[in-house]
């Protein structure tokens, strides 16, 4: 394993199966920061059941431990390069504009890209850096206007965190404006979870 790979394993590594209680406990809760709610499984997006069509190897079922990780500081410097990284390099361009239809999820290898694209390559480059698949998930959202819109979310034993091409800046989920729809399974890339957040309900007052 390449040395970065082993330093990034190493600052967030899976921790020991454990309950909910002990992963966040009553200080989370009351501070505000507990982990999305999660339903059961929903449909998958058509964009990304396409892109699984080509990208099997990252839609699959994950094994071993997929609990939340523990974060360290080392970590969330990774993170926060990736995000701040893509945000600049990536042009967005609209799915229309740059294959002609909606709906297309790719890797913006071309440098240019929708929110999708955005996240994917946010995702490629956290599992090339050592973090594992089960807890980065594409998140479906709604924005307050009423638009879809897809996010990152890190899963983190000191909550849900959200990267997002709109902003730089990387917030708990219950931070955001948005009203969250589906993400991605933790046990499968392949597979989405709904998300519990009640009907068409912000998490979080408007910006």
């Amino acid at each position: 394993m390449p040395r970065f790979n082993q330093l990034a394993y190493l600052v967030f590594c899976a921790m020991a199966s454990v309950s909910g209680a002990g992963l966040f406990g009553a200080t989370a809760a009351a501070a505000g920061m507990p982990a999305m709610p999660i339903g059961g499984v929903t449909s998958q997006p058509i964009g990304h059941f396409e892109f699984c069509q080509e990208h099997r190897r990252d839609c699959t079922a994950h094994s071993g431990n997929t609990d939340p990780a523990r974060l360290t500081s080392f970590g969330w410097q990774a993170v926060q390069r990736v995000n701040l990284a893509v945000n600049a390099e990536i042009e967005p361009v609209t799915d229309h504009d740059l294959y002609g239809r909606e709906e297309v999820w790719a890797y913006p290898d071309s440098g240019a890209g929708d929110c999708e694209d955005f996240v994917l390559e946010k995702r490629r480059r956290l599992m090339d850096a050592g973090f594992p698949a089960a807890n980065l998930l594409i998140t479906v959202v709604r924005k307050p206007n009423g638009e879809g819109h897809a996010v990152l979310t890190l899963r983190s034993t000191k909550g849900d965190f959200i990267l997002d091409n709109l902003s730089d800046e990387i917030m708990l989920w219950s931070d955001t404006p948005y009203t969250f729809l589906k993400r991605q399974a933790s046990f499968d890339s392949g597979r989405w979870a709904k998300v519990e957040t009640g009907t068409d309900l912000p998490v979080a007052s408007l910006r």
